[in-house]
């Protein structure tokens, strides 16, 4: 099946915020914090701008709650008295021109009272840097299974060792971008979002709205890969409240440097593992802890963490595992969602540990995990029992004969011994990742999809789930024609506008194809037995839903379906036990890496992904998933360096960020295993996360084969390299 919106937005047809005709409008702009802690002593608004033209909203202009609420009401709207980070909002502008109110956001001087700043999350605050509690601990999770501490004290063998990520800019194509405007007393909200009903929530409570008063509408969306996932409510709720005041549209989109430097980003982390090990090389005992850096407010960290630590053992049997996860509050920009949710973070320690313990036992990394991959009846670090029928052992013997592992590993030791200044490596990872929300998180939702029969016969699909560059709308179409055994031009997918469509969850945690297209295959269901006959499809279902409307002219004939849970999934919240997903996908990636030791550059000259992901419902865009993740994850791992000051990104332009171009990304070679997942829709489990897990720590081992040095630090720039090489890397 085609991609239903591809050709729109190949040929640019596709209409963006900044695409969107309004008419008559004004434009938004923000004044922001000038220092990453203070107190706001007074504002100064240049006698050189003729303010009356412009409508000026301050924190005393918000209606309702001045919070952007998600999971914690601690963030402001629009900051009253603290700064808790540099770039936070202050006042907001409209103009009718562009131009104009960028100039004035400038003429605005915020007084400021500072105070010390907590930038590093890996030290302990002192008592003049205290936000939150006694310690600026955002949230503290743990996991316990067996006595760690009596097996490492009987283990044959005790590994350690500290693996440092950095953060990471989503750089998705189309940057932060609203439009408000009130119609019949109903503030409409209109922009790039992955939540419209998250959207609908915070902005009900700013706004001291309720939902008829309140209308959130999705635009097409250039990616979101997270990052619109929580922060579209900012900038949504400051675009409504210039609507309100000033009784016009109004329209505000970040400039590319503003969204990098003010919005969030992949959240840092500092991971430590202790390691017991007996003489067979098998895991006795995983002692973990995993820290990252949470920024100035809560956002989603308490979520990003909860996946971090869930997936920090790996996909390993051990029966005695501690993993101890905090989220530390510092004076940086916020972090938020990013692909992968913490996953890729602790997976990454954890894969490029599994080496270094391979190597200090003498075993062959292979080898290693040969001996300790879970197999069906073992159990997870949360006492999870795995019992899907995937051969994690056979995932990755396929990446590895795809990779011609053994044979290209021995031609590098022969080409690294004649090369003067060229190296090269192999690095394995095997890794996995929870499709959907963790424990009891898709119960709380309660997804809801409807489908409703137009009087041709055709069929919508009613959704919140959005379209980002994914493929939702056409895996939706395609789960939905065939269940109903239509045409794919016979199902009409519904933009998603909270007047209109029920809420399905957030677009987020790999759940539209499984868990949202399993609601849609019931709601099919529901629809035929509305009309009296479960087995009605095609042409027959078509001349039904005809009918009715024949015999109830001006009626609606419509039907719902709810999330159900699968069969046996229970989760113990309080003490992190349980099953936390009702699958895993499971992976095993190589790839291959060429160090220039006159440069310091790691370059990906080979790469291969093996995955098994349930059901594959549609090759092309699964494909492309995982080689969009890839190149992603890449990026992340040799290139893409967030450099902080004052604990905001300064290098937030596109020509000194600097992210995987074609020439630096090799031929991806995908593979996919099926093995169907009777919950997920058609058999599918989550694909959009996975990818992320496994290329940072599959190229850091391959860089540790190619140089014999251990790279526990991402991103593995040329200078890090340089240090590293040289033995002078230090965890600074």
């Amino acid at each position: 099946m085609q991609r239903i919106e591809g050709v729109s937005k190949l040929v640019g047809r596709e209409r963006y915020v900044d695409d969107l005709d309004l008419g008559e409008h004004l434009w938004g702009a923000t004044v922001r914090s000038p220092v990453p802690r203070g107190r706001v002593t007074d504002l100064r608004f240049s006698a050189e701008v003729d303010w009356s033209e412009f409508t000026i909203v301050v924190h005393t202009d918000v209606p309702g709650d001045n919070t952007v609420f998600l999971l914690e009401a601690d963030q402001p709207v629009l900051v009253a008295e603290e700064i808790r980070h540099i770039h936070e909002p202050i006042v907001l502008l409209a103009h009718p021109s562009r131009d104009a109110v960028r100039r004035a956001a400038k003429q605005v001087d915020v007084g400021v009272d500072p105070a010390d700043p907590y930038f590093d999350f890996r030290a302990a605050p002192t008592a003049g840097q205290l936000q939150r509690g006694d310690d600026n601990v955002l949230k503290r999770l743990e996991i316990n299974k067996g006595d760690v501490g009596a097996a490492l004290a009987a283990a044959a063998h005790v590994v350690e060792g500290v693996y440092e990520t950095g953060a990471q800019e989503h750089v998705y194509l189309e940057t932060q971008g609203m439009v408000a405007w009130v119609e019949d007393g109903v503030v409409c909200i209109k922009g790039s979002m992955q939540c419209p009903y998250y959207v609908a929530k915070a902005a009900e409570r700013a706004l001291g709205l309720d939902r008829e008063h309140l209308r959130v509408m999705h635009a097409p969306t250039g990616g979101g890969f997270g990052g619109k996932e929580e922060f579209p409510s900012i900038i949504a709720i400051h675009t409504a409240l210039l609507a309100m005041k000033s009784g016009q549209t109004v329209k505000m989109i970040y400039e590319r440097t503003e969204d990098m430097a003010a919005t969030t980003k992949r959240h840092p982390s500092r991971v430590r593992h202790r390691t017991g090990l007996d003489g067979d090389g098998c895991l006795l005992a995983q002692d973990i802890e995993v820290i990252l850096d949470g920024g100035a407010y809560q956002t989603l960290s308490p979520v990003v963490l909860s996946r971090a630590i869930i997936h920090a053992a790996g996909p390993y049997t051990c029966d005695n595992v501690r993993i101890v996860g905090k989220a530390m509050l510092t004076n940086s920009v916020p972090y938020g969602a990013f692909r992968g949710f913490g996953a890729p973070q602790s997976q990454f320690a954890n894969e490029r540990h599994m080496d270094v313990v391979a190597g200090r036992l003498s075993l062959d990394p292979v080898e290693f995990r040969r001996r300790n991959l879970i197999k069906d009846g073992d159990c997870t670090a949360t006492g999870q029992v795995i019992d899907d029928g995937t051969d994690r052992v056979g995932v990755m013997e396929l990446a590895l004969a795809r990779a011609d592992y053994f044979d290209r590993r021995a031609e590098h030791r022969n080409f690294n011994a004649q090369h003067a200044y060229l190296r090269r490596g192999l690095g394995l990872a095997t890794f996995f990742h929870g499709a959907g929300f963790t424990g009891a998180g898709e119960v709380h939702l309660a997804s809801r999809v409807m489908v409703a029969g137009l009087p041709d016969g055709r069929v919508e699909v009613l959704t919140s789930s959005t379209e980002m560059g994914q493929g939702s709308r056409t895996v939706l179409t395609q789960i939905a024609a065939q269940r109903l055994g239509y045409a794919p031009v016979d199902i009409v997918i519904v933009d998603p506008d909270t007047h209109r469509v029920p809420d399905s969850g957030p677009t987020v945690a790999s759940r539209t194809s499984m868990v949202v297209g399993r609601i849609l295959d019931d709601a099919c269901a529901a629809l035929r037995q509305r009309l009296g006959d479960a087995e009605l499809r095609g042409d027959a279902l078509r001349a039904a839903i005809a009918a009715w409307h024949r015999e109830n002219p001006g009626g609606r004939l419509s039907a719902e379906a709810s999330y159900r849970p699968p069969p046996g999934v229970q989760w113990d919240e309080e003490n992190y036990r349980g099953e936390a997903y009702g699958a895993f996908a499971w992976a095993a990636y190589v790839a291959e890496v060429e160090v220039d030791l006159r440069t310091y550059t790691v370059r990906c000259i080979g790469f291969r992904a093996v995955q098994e992901i349930g059901r594959v419902l549609n090759e092309t865009l699964a494909r492309g998933q995982i080689q969009g993740g890839v190149v992603q994850g890449i990026g992340w791992a040799l290139l893409e360096e967030c450099m902080l000051h004052e604990g905001a990104m300064v290098n937030n332009q596109l020509t000194n960020y600097v992210i995987p171009t074609s020439a630096d990304v090799p031929p991806i070679d995908v593979i996919f295993l099926e093995n169907p997942y009777e919950e997920g829709a058609l058999g599918a489990k989550g694909i959009g996360e996975l990818p992320l897990d496994g290329p940072a720590p599959a190229l850091a081992n391959a860089v540790a084969d190619a140089l014999g040095v251990e790279p526990n630090v991402i991103p593995m720039t040329p200078e890090r390299m340089m240090d590293l090489i040289e033995g002078t890397a230090t965890h600074d």
